[in-house]
């Protein structure tokens, strides 16, 4: 599954097109016919640019949270180091900066990972031209073979059987421009998972990230942590 329909588990999913139809007396004879849009999509060379660079936008933004938290982590172990030498006032200080630091990477993954973050705009941005291009074929297969509905199996539809007679996915592509079967793969990079896979990664680990940097810096202290606990220590 690729990071543009995957995300549609955190943010967005991938379209689905039903093309309605319908006049008084027809109610009966309707002809209906199906897509699989994952097949479709993957025939596109728009929408293989597409994903790689939403894929590569997510992977630098996560690279940058990232950083953050390490950040955050490396102003920790040094306060706790140095804890038991500092006064009240510095330990104040020193809880607020890595509080604030982690603040920062937190409000960068609702910025480019949230549900209206800079990835969804992106994703409008260079999706909806597919999509409406999609759709505009999709009524001329419609108003020209009399179909009243044209259903999109892809998704997670519930669409328990397809007989491939009504599938006109084929159909589709040949009026897009491309050949049934002559797919495109997004270019790989080196390592596991290629950039799709890390795409889908940075997306989940933005959000993870963030959400397992765990108590602030002052619940830990106050809670008895390692070394540097201040439970039951005097100021």
């Amino acid at each position: 599954m690729s990071l543009i329909s995957h995300t549609y588990k955190i943010t967005l999913a991938a379209f689905a097109i039903a093309l309605f139809f319908f006049s008084p007396g027809e109610a009966l004879g309707q002809k209906f016919a199906y897509i699989d849009s994952d097949y479709v999509l993957l025939h596109m060379p728009d929408y293989a640019s597409a994903q790689q660079e939403l894929n590569t936008y997510a992977i630098e933004w996560q690279a940058e949270i990232e950083a953050k938290l390490d950040a955050a982590d490396r102003l920790e172990v040094a306060y706790r180091a140095e804890r038991v030498l500092l006064t009240k006032e510095m330990r104040q200080k020193r809880e607020q900066e890595i509080i604030d630091k982690r603040a920062e990477a937190k409000e960068m993954q609702k910025q480019k990972f949230g549900v209206e973050g800079e990835l969804f705009e992106k994703r409008q941005e260079l999706i909806e031209p597919i999509q409406q291009l999609i759709f505009e074929e999709l009524k001329d297969i419609s108003g020209g073979s009399g179909y009243m509905v044209i259903f999109d199996k892809s998704n997670q539809s519930n669409m328990l059987y397809t007989n491939p007679k009504y599938d006109v996915s084929d159909r589709l592509i040949k009026k897009l421009g491309y050949v049934p079967g002559e797919t495109i793969e997004v270019k790989k990079e080196e390592g596991d998972g290629g950039v799709v896979g890390k795409g889908r990664d940075a997306v989940d680990g933005a959000r993870d990230s963030v959400r397992d940097a765990g108590r602030s810096t002052m619940e830990r202290a106050r809670g008895g942590g390692t070394n540097g606990g201040a439970k039951g220590e005097k100021h």
